[in-house]
Protein backbone atom coordinates (compact mmCIF):
# COMPACT_ATOMS: atom_id res chain seq x y z
CA UNK A 1 0.00 0.00 0.00
CA UNK A 2 2.87 2.28 0.81
CA UNK A 3 4.24 1.71 -2.69
CA UNK A 4 0.48 2.76 -4.59
CA UNK A 5 1.17 6.39 -3.91
CA UNK A 6 4.68 6.57 -4.88
CA UNK A 7 3.86 4.68 -8.24
CA UNK A 8 0.96 7.14 -9.14
CA UNK A 9 3.21 10.38 -8.14
CA UNK A 10 5.56 8.74 -10.38
CA UNK A 11 2.93 7.87 -13.02
CA UNK A 12 1.76 11.70 -12.97
CA UNK A 13 5.02 13.09 -13.35
CA UNK A 14 5.48 10.36 -16.82
CA UNK A 15 2.25 11.14 -18.39
CA UNK A 16 2.98 14.99 -19.41
CA UNK A 17 6.37 14.18 -20.23
CA UNK A 18 4.82 11.19 -22.74
CA UNK A 19 2.39 13.50 -24.08
CA UNK A 20 5.05 16.25 -25.03
CA UNK A 21 7.17 13.67 -26.59
CA UNK A 22 4.17 12.70 -28.39
CA UNK A 23 2.95 15.66 -29.52
CA UNK A 24 6.00 17.78 -30.30
CA UNK A 25 7.15 17.12 -33.85
CA UNK A 26 3.68 17.51 -35.20
CA UNK A 27 3.16 20.98 -33.58
CA UNK A 28 6.58 22.07 -34.67
CA UNK A 29 5.92 20.51 -37.91
CA UNK A 30 2.55 23.22 -37.65
CA UNK A 31 4.29 26.18 -36.74
CA UNK A 32 7.26 25.45 -39.42
CA UNK A 33 4.63 25.56 -42.03
CA UNK A 34 2.50 28.47 -40.84
CA UNK A 35 5.54 30.26 -40.45
CA UNK A 36 6.60 29.55 -44.21
CA UNK A 37 2.51 30.46 -45.29
CA UNK A 38 3.53 34.06 -43.67
CA UNK A 39 6.55 34.49 -45.47
CA UNK A 40 5.15 33.49 -48.50
CA UNK A 41 2.23 35.77 -48.00
CA UNK A 42 4.88 38.76 -46.98
CA UNK A 43 7.26 37.85 -50.24
CA UNK A 44 3.81 37.89 -52.49
CA UNK A 45 3.13 41.51 -50.87
CA UNK A 46 6.68 42.75 -51.30
CA UNK A 47 6.51 41.62 -54.91
CA UNK A 48 3.40 43.38 -55.67
CA UNK A 49 4.61 46.14 -53.68
CA UNK A 50 7.48 46.63 -55.86
CA UNK A 51 5.56 46.35 -58.83
CA UNK A 52 3.44 48.92 -58.29
CA UNK A 53 6.32 50.74 -57.54
CA UNK A 54 7.82 50.54 -60.53
CA UNK A 55 4.49 51.09 -62.47
CA UNK A 56 4.31 54.24 -60.31
CA UNK A 57 7.40 55.74 -61.22
CA UNK A 58 7.32 54.67 -64.83
CA UNK A 59 3.82 56.62 -64.71
CA UNK A 60 5.66 59.55 -63.50
CA UNK A 61 8.25 59.21 -65.51
CA UNK A 62 6.30 59.52 -68.64
CA UNK A 63 4.28 62.72 -67.34
CA UNK A 64 7.39 64.54 -66.22
CA UNK A 65 8.55 63.69 -69.62
CA UNK A 66 5.35 65.45 -71.51
CA UNK A 67 5.44 68.22 -68.65
CA UNK A 68 8.77 69.01 -69.76
CA UNK A 69 7.90 68.41 -73.53
CA UNK A 70 5.12 71.09 -73.53
CA UNK A 71 7.71 73.69 -71.55
CA UNK A 72 9.90 73.13 -74.27
CA UNK A 73 7.34 73.82 -76.81
CA UNK A 74 6.08 77.18 -75.27
CA UNK A 75 9.13 78.22 -74.22
CA UNK A 76 10.24 77.86 -78.14
CA UNK A 77 6.88 79.49 -79.29
CA UNK A 78 7.94 82.34 -76.78
CA UNK A 79 11.47 82.56 -78.07
CA UNK A 80 10.18 82.59 -82.03
CA UNK A 81 8.29 85.87 -82.29
CA UNK A 82 6.31 85.55 -85.53
CA UNK A 83 7.84 88.27 -88.17
CA UNK A 84 7.41 89.46 -91.66
CA UNK A 85 7.85 87.62 -94.50
CA UNK A 86 11.11 88.65 -96.83
CA UNK A 87 9.29 88.32 -99.97
CA UNK A 88 6.50 90.74 -98.34
CA UNK A 89 6.61 94.66 -98.45
CA UNK A 90 4.14 97.10 -96.72
CA UNK A 91 3.45 100.80 -96.42
CA UNK A 92 1.22 102.47 -94.55
CA UNK A 93 -0.54 106.02 -95.21
CA UNK A 94 -2.79 108.23 -92.88
CA UNK A 95 -5.71 109.40 -95.19
CA UNK A 96 -7.60 111.67 -92.99
CA UNK A 97 -6.64 115.38 -93.00
CA UNK A 98 -4.44 116.64 -90.88
CA UNK A 99 -4.00 113.27 -88.94
CA UNK A 100 -0.30 112.61 -87.79
CA UNK A 101 0.76 116.16 -87.83
CA UNK A 102 3.61 116.40 -85.87
CA UNK A 103 2.34 112.61 -84.35
CA UNK A 104 -0.88 113.76 -83.66
CA UNK A 105 -3.65 111.55 -83.86
CA UNK A 106 -7.54 113.72 -83.08
CA UNK A 107 -9.91 112.37 -80.34
CA UNK A 108 -13.11 111.23 -80.82
CA UNK A 109 -12.20 111.46 -84.69
CA UNK A 110 -12.17 108.71 -87.12
CA UNK A 111 -8.53 107.87 -88.46
CA UNK A 112 -8.57 106.24 -91.65
CA UNK A 113 -5.45 104.30 -92.16
CA UNK A 114 -4.53 102.56 -95.51
CA UNK A 115 -1.74 99.63 -96.06
CA UNK A 116 -0.65 98.93 -99.40
CA UNK A 117 0.90 95.30 -99.10
CA UNK A 118 2.83 94.10 -101.85
CA UNK A 119 4.11 89.86 -103.47
CA UNK A 120 7.39 89.74 -104.35
CA UNK A 121 7.71 85.94 -103.69
CA UNK A 122 6.62 83.20 -106.07
CA UNK A 123 3.67 82.06 -103.78
CA UNK A 124 0.20 83.35 -102.63
CA UNK A 125 -0.24 85.38 -99.51
CA UNK A 126 -3.48 85.08 -97.78
CA UNK A 127 -3.98 88.60 -96.21
CA UNK A 128 -6.30 87.75 -93.07
CA UNK A 129 -6.53 90.62 -90.53
CA UNK A 130 -5.74 93.68 -89.30
CA UNK A 131 -5.29 95.16 -85.97
CA UNK A 132 -4.89 98.19 -83.67
CA UNK A 133 -4.19 99.00 -80.01
CA UNK A 134 -2.81 101.68 -77.58
CA UNK A 135 -0.07 100.80 -75.49
CA UNK A 136 2.28 101.80 -72.58
CA UNK A 137 5.31 104.21 -74.22
CA UNK A 138 7.59 103.20 -71.53
CA UNK A 139 6.66 99.45 -72.08
CA UNK A 140 4.79 98.19 -74.96
CA UNK A 141 3.82 95.03 -73.46
CA UNK A 142 1.36 96.64 -71.88
CA UNK A 143 -2.25 97.44 -73.49
CA UNK A 144 -4.17 100.43 -72.73
CA UNK A 145 -6.74 100.13 -75.73
CA UNK A 146 -7.22 97.20 -78.40
CA UNK A 147 -8.99 98.69 -81.30
CA UNK A 148 -11.38 96.73 -83.46
CA UNK A 149 -9.92 93.80 -85.81
CA UNK A 150 -10.63 93.61 -89.44
CA UNK A 151 -10.88 90.55 -91.36
CA UNK A 152 -9.45 90.21 -94.87
CA UNK A 153 -8.79 86.76 -96.08
CA UNK A 154 -8.00 87.93 -99.24
CA UNK A 155 -5.36 86.19 -101.44
CA UNK A 156 -2.15 88.42 -102.61
CA UNK A 157 -1.13 86.34 -105.69
CA UNK A 158 2.77 86.97 -106.73
CA UNK A 159 3.84 89.85 -108.50
CA UNK A 160 0.84 91.96 -107.49
CA UNK A 161 -0.30 94.38 -105.25
CA UNK A 162 -3.09 94.69 -102.77
CA UNK A 163 -4.45 97.92 -100.79
CA UNK A 164 -6.23 97.49 -97.27
CA UNK A 165 -7.80 100.21 -94.97
CA UNK A 166 -7.66 99.88 -91.07
CA UNK A 167 -10.12 102.70 -89.06
CA UNK A 168 -10.28 103.51 -85.18
CA UNK A 169 -10.91 106.40 -83.44
CA UNK A 170 -8.97 107.45 -79.47
CA UNK A 171 -11.23 107.96 -76.92
CA UNK A 172 -11.94 111.23 -75.33
CA UNK A 173 -10.47 110.56 -72.05
CA UNK A 174 -6.78 109.89 -73.91
CA UNK A 175 -7.03 113.37 -75.05
CA UNK A 176 -3.62 115.36 -74.12
CA UNK A 177 -1.62 112.47 -73.31
CA UNK A 178 1.18 110.29 -75.56
CA UNK A 179 0.52 106.53 -76.81
CA UNK A 180 2.42 103.94 -78.23
CA UNK A 181 0.37 103.21 -81.46
CA UNK A 182 0.31 99.66 -83.22
CA UNK A 183 -1.07 98.61 -86.44
CA UNK A 184 -0.14 94.93 -87.36
CA UNK A 185 -1.01 93.20 -90.43
CA UNK A 186 -1.21 89.31 -89.97
CA UNK A 187 -0.82 87.11 -92.98
CA UNK A 188 -0.06 83.79 -94.29
CA UNK A 189 1.86 82.22 -96.90
CA UNK A 190 0.62 79.34 -99.50
CA UNK A 191 2.08 76.21 -97.02
CA UNK A 192 0.41 77.81 -93.95
CA UNK A 193 3.38 79.84 -92.26
CA UNK A 194 1.90 82.82 -90.07
CA UNK A 195 3.96 86.19 -90.45
CA UNK A 196 3.40 89.54 -89.04
CA UNK A 197 4.26 92.52 -89.66
CA UNK A 198 4.01 95.73 -87.67
CA UNK A 199 3.26 98.44 -90.17
CA UNK A 200 3.24 101.24 -87.41
CA UNK A 201 5.03 100.86 -84.47
CA UNK A 202 5.86 104.52 -83.23
CA UNK A 203 4.59 107.11 -80.06
CA UNK A 204 1.94 109.59 -80.77
CA UNK A 205 -0.10 112.34 -78.72
CA UNK A 206 -3.70 112.13 -78.67
CA UNK A 207 -5.42 116.01 -79.00
CA UNK A 208 -8.39 117.68 -78.91
CA UNK A 209 -9.45 119.37 -81.97
CA UNK A 210 -11.21 122.96 -81.63
CA UNK A 211 -13.96 122.29 -84.11
CA UNK A 212 -16.89 124.86 -84.09
CA UNK A 213 -19.37 125.64 -80.98
CA UNK A 214 -19.66 122.24 -79.18
CA UNK A 215 -22.42 121.38 -76.62
CA UNK A 216 -20.58 122.88 -73.19
CA UNK A 217 -19.33 125.92 -75.00
CA UNK A 218 -22.57 126.86 -76.12
CA UNK A 219 -24.55 126.46 -72.55
CA UNK A 220 -21.27 128.22 -71.23
CA UNK A 221 -21.60 130.95 -73.36
CA UNK A 222 -25.87 131.02 -72.45
CA UNK A 223 -25.00 131.37 -68.85
CA UNK A 224 -22.39 134.08 -69.15
CA UNK A 225 -25.02 135.94 -70.85
CA UNK A 226 -27.97 135.56 -68.08
CA UNK A 227 -25.82 136.50 -65.82
CA UNK A 228 -24.66 139.93 -67.29
CA UNK A 229 -28.45 140.58 -68.04
CA UNK A 230 -29.39 139.78 -63.43
CA UNK A 231 -26.41 142.16 -63.22
CA UNK A 232 -27.62 145.02 -65.35
CA UNK A 233 -31.37 144.78 -63.90
CA UNK A 234 -29.97 144.62 -60.49
CA UNK A 235 -27.89 147.96 -61.48
CA UNK A 236 -31.11 149.52 -62.54
CA UNK A 237 -33.26 148.75 -59.74
CA UNK A 238 -30.67 149.28 -57.40
CA UNK A 239 -29.72 152.76 -59.02
CA UNK A 240 -33.66 153.44 -59.19
CA UNK A 241 -33.90 153.05 -55.39
CA UNK A 242 -31.57 155.03 -54.38
CA UNK A 243 -32.47 158.07 -56.93
CA UNK A 244 -36.10 158.31 -55.64
CA UNK A 245 -36.24 161.44 -53.79
CA UNK A 246 -39.07 162.63 -50.91
CA UNK A 247 -41.22 165.31 -51.67
CA UNK A 248 -39.77 168.58 -50.00
CA UNK A 249 -41.39 170.96 -48.27
CA UNK A 250 -42.61 174.31 -49.96
CA UNK A 251 -40.25 177.21 -49.41
CA UNK A 252 -41.48 180.06 -47.76
CA UNK A 253 -40.55 183.18 -48.96
CA UNK A 254 -41.23 186.48 -47.43
CA UNK A 255 -42.73 188.86 -49.04
CA UNK A 256 -42.77 191.79 -46.87
CA UNK A 257 -46.19 194.45 -46.54
CA UNK A 258 -47.68 193.90 -49.55
CA UNK A 259 -51.58 193.29 -50.52
CA UNK A 260 -53.59 190.46 -48.88
CA UNK A 261 -53.89 189.04 -52.25
CA UNK A 262 -50.50 188.47 -52.88
CA UNK A 263 -49.91 187.45 -49.34
CA UNK A 264 -48.39 184.04 -48.74
CA UNK A 265 -50.45 182.35 -45.81
CA UNK A 266 -48.86 178.79 -46.18
CA UNK A 267 -46.92 179.64 -43.28
CA UNK A 268 -49.49 181.30 -40.83
CA UNK A 269 -51.33 178.97 -38.45
CA UNK A 270 -54.87 178.37 -39.94
CA UNK A 271 -56.49 179.80 -36.69
CA UNK A 272 -54.66 183.15 -37.31
CA UNK A 273 -55.72 182.78 -40.84
CA UNK A 274 -59.46 182.34 -39.61
CA UNK A 275 -58.90 185.57 -36.80
CA UNK A 276 -57.99 187.90 -40.20
CA UNK A 277 -60.43 186.95 -42.43
CA UNK A 278 -63.28 187.95 -39.82
CA UNK A 279 -62.11 191.29 -39.02
CA UNK A 280 -62.17 193.79 -41.68
CA UNK A 281 -59.02 194.80 -43.37
CA UNK A 282 -56.82 197.39 -42.59
CA UNK A 283 -56.63 200.00 -44.78
CA UNK A 284 -53.91 202.03 -46.06
CA UNK A 285 -53.31 205.37 -45.16
CA UNK A 286 -54.31 208.79 -46.86
CA UNK A 287 -51.65 210.01 -48.60
CA UNK A 288 -51.23 213.64 -47.69
CA UNK A 289 -50.45 216.57 -49.91
CA UNK A 290 -47.54 218.74 -49.58
CA UNK A 291 -48.28 222.40 -48.65
CA UNK A 292 -47.32 224.59 -50.95
CA UNK A 293 -45.26 227.49 -49.72
CA UNK A 294 -46.74 230.43 -48.01
CA UNK A 295 -49.83 228.83 -48.15
CA UNK A 296 -52.53 229.10 -45.57
CA UNK A 297 -54.20 226.37 -44.25
CA UNK A 298 -56.99 226.01 -41.03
Amino acid sequence: MAFLPKLLLLFLIALPTSVFVADGPGVAMAQEQAEDVVEGEDEEDEDEAEVETESDEDTGGTETAAAETEEEEEEEEEEEPLKASPDADTTVLFTTTNTMLDQQIPATKLVRVLVGFTNKGDKDFVVESMEGAFRYPQDYSFYIQNFTTFTFNTVVQPNTQASFEYLFTAAEPFAGRPFGLTIALNYKDADGNPFLDAVFNETISVVELDEGLDGEMFFLYIFLAAAVVLLIIGGQQLMASMGKKRPAKKQVVEQGTQNQSDVDFDWIPKETVDQMNKTSPRRSPRRRTKRATGSDEK
